[in-house]
């Protein structure tokens, strides 16, 4: 599995937080790794669990972030899709080190793009561009 594979089951892992209470996170993590054909290795499933979890453990900085460099956009309006999406690529360009501020905005524009509406890919591309302007 190569690192947009991850990248895609990190995130599809990560859209679950916003229909599951936090308590219920660990029980639906372990089903989705557990029942995932696309998952080969447990070495795969630790790295999906474990970079799942630490962007979890970031969300309330990260929504801070976007909430205060979006207008009109705070992150409770926005489309669970592009949320998602966006608090991934955050992580990665704030708390990821290994992984290029461009290469994180290129990957969550096209998980925008293939799981969102149609604008989907603008709107995160738009609001990243801004978030990297910050630096």
């Amino acid at each position: 599995m190569g690192r947009h594979e991850q990248r895609e089951q990190v995130f599809r892992l990560l859209f679950q937080v916003e229909f599951h209470s936090p308590e219920e996170m660990p029980r639906q993590m372990r089903l989705y790794l557990e029942d995932n054909e696309e998952i080969g290795t447990q070495k795969e499933a630790d790295y999906i669990e474990a970079r799942c979890q630490n962007v979890r453990e970031k969300i309330p900085e990260i929504d801070r972030l976007l909430d205060d460099n979006t207008v009109g956009w705070e992150t409770a309006r926005m489309g669970k899709v592009e949320l998602t999406v966006l608090r991934l690529a955050v992580y990665e360009m704030r708390f990821d080190e290994d992984i290029p501020e461009g290469v994180a905005i290129d990957e969550a524009v096209e998980i925008a793009k293939e799981y969102g509406q149609e604008s989907s890919g603008g709107f995160v591309n738009a609001i990243l561009a801004k978030i990297v302007k910050l630096k």
